[in-house]
Order: structure tokens, then sequence, then C-alpha cells
């Protein structure tokens, strides 16, 4: 087994600033999706371009970062929240929700759409394989900050790590690695290998909320849950699960649609079958 090496949160300090390795993931995060976005907005057929591109990452920057802390504020503290009433606005001390920043993307791109005259599940099925690599690196800063630890294991390829300082070490499932692969890399290999070429309307979305709600249902038994929190039944059933049932539902129902209704997206010109970009 290995002993968690105590990493430095902190990833440069220049006087009183303080720069986190949590907050440089978010940068790797966005500068991954703009990158990979105007690789796929140049692609033949395209009906993006790459004023497009930046204007939409600008709304879902926006949508992740507010729809993130409103999202952790509502559904993990609101302890906090009634201890501090300005606790929301404190960034700086942590807490962000993927299910919060899902639902202000979302909201980020029903506005774009709306704005620029496209369809919706267009412009969602466009950005469907953008975060994996996102989701890859928060994971990382969530290793890094020494958080989102999972149960006791006996598996060799468990991280011994102490509750406190002076306390014994416990070897724990690094499940926020866990949740690097599975909701990072093995969700951006699905989604960009699937929509290098056109793909009916509806699909791209349904693959990306089916492959992320198992990714993270699938972990959670393994995570420990929000200590503020802890289990809501059965001493299995965490937050993180029951946020995650929608995502699979809705990518139940965006299957069907997509399978049943076939319709050509409206993020590439009729007829154009590009083969650019690579799995």
């Amino acid at each position: 087994m290995l002993t968690y090496p105590h990493i430095n949160p902190i990833a440069l300090a220049i006087g009183p600033l303080r720069i986190h390795w949590y907050g440089v993931m978010y940068l790797v995060a966005f500068s991954a999706a703009w990158m990979l976005a105007r690789r796929r907005a140049a692609l033949p057929g395209s009906t993006w371009t790459v004023r497009n591109v930046d204007d939409f990452i600008f709304y879902a920057m926006l949508g992740t970062i507010i729809g993130g802390r409103v999202g952790y504020v509502l559904f993990y503290g609101q302890a906090m929240w009634r201890a501090d009433l300005w606790y929301p606005l404190k960034l700086w001390e942590g807490g962000m929700s993927f299910h919060g920043g899902f639902l202000g993307v979302l909201a980020s791109v029903a506005l774009f759409a709306r704005q620029g005259g496209r369809r919706v599940w267009d412009v969602a099925d466009f950005a469907a394989p953008l975060p994996g690599i996102g989701i890859f690196a928060v994971r990382i800063g969530n290793f890094i900050n020494g958080e989102l630890w999972g149960k006791p294991t006996d598996g060799w390829w468990g991280m011994r790590v102490s509750e406190s300082a002076g306390e014994p070490l416990i070897a724990r499932h690094p499940s926020q690695l866990y949740e690097a692969g599975l909701e990072g890399v093995v969700l951006f290999a699905v989604l960009w290998w699937y929509t290098r070429k056109p793909r009916p309307r509806y699909l791209p979305s349904a693959l990306f909320l089916l492959c992320y709600s198992m990714a993270r249902i699938s972990v959670e038994f393994v995570r420990l849950p929000d200590e503020q929190i802890g289990y809501l039944a059965g001493g299995w059933l965490t937050m993180g699960m029951l946020l995650s049932l929608p995502l699979l539902a809705a990518g139940l129902w965006l299957l069907t649609l997509g399978c049943k209704w076939p319709q050509p997206s409206g993020n590439f010109k009729i007829g154009a079958a590009p083969s650019g970009g690579s799995p």
C-alpha cells in the first residue's frame, strides 16, 4: 500500500496571494474544454465557428462556477450556511458540486441556444465530449486537497491516510482517483470517440448522462459520504447517488428519443460526414 504524501494544496504563494491547486485544476478544465471545442468546430461540415465556441465556453464557465457553488451550498452545505450567512460567497474555503455545476451549465446551454438560434439539445450534444478532461483534473485537485476519501480497504491499492494529525494511518479507497479515471478519462475517451462523426440528436447527451451517472453511482459505494450529511438511508445511500439518479433517468429518456425517432444533428450541415477527430 501507498501512504498519502500530504501534498501542499497551495501551488504558488506570492506575498498574501495564494493560488491553490484546486483552482488551477479548474483553469485546466476550462482550457481543455475550450481547445477541444475549437477542434470540433474546425471539422468539415461543422455549423460552429470559433466565435461560437468562445462565447459558449464563457457561458459554460459562469454556469459551472455559479451552479457548482450554489449546488454545493444547497445539497451539502446548508448547515454551514445557517452558521455563517456569508458562507456561499467564501469560495476560497472550497465546496463545489458537480450536480450543481451541471445544472448551471444546462442553464447556460439553454441561454446560449436561445441567443444563437440553435436547438438546446444540439448545443448539449456539442458540449457532451468536452467535460471529461476537466472532471479528471478537478478530481486530481480533490486528491491533492486530501478530501473525499473512500471506505477502509485491505486491497494493495489502498492509500494510507490519517484522520487528523497524530492519528493512526488507515488504508482507504482513493475514491478521488477512481472518479478521475471513470468520470474523467473513460468518460472522455468514450464520448470523444463516439462524437467523432455526426450522430442523431440527443444521443451524445444521452451517452454522457448514462456514463457519468453509472460511474458516479458505482464509486459512491466505496466513497465516504460528506461528514455533515452522512448516509441518507440503509447505511449505503448517499447524496451523490440520489442526485445521479435523475441524470440516469434523463439519459435513458434521451437514448429512447434518439433511437426511436432519430433526427439529424444541427451541429453539422446536412450531408456532412467528417472523418476528422481522433478517438
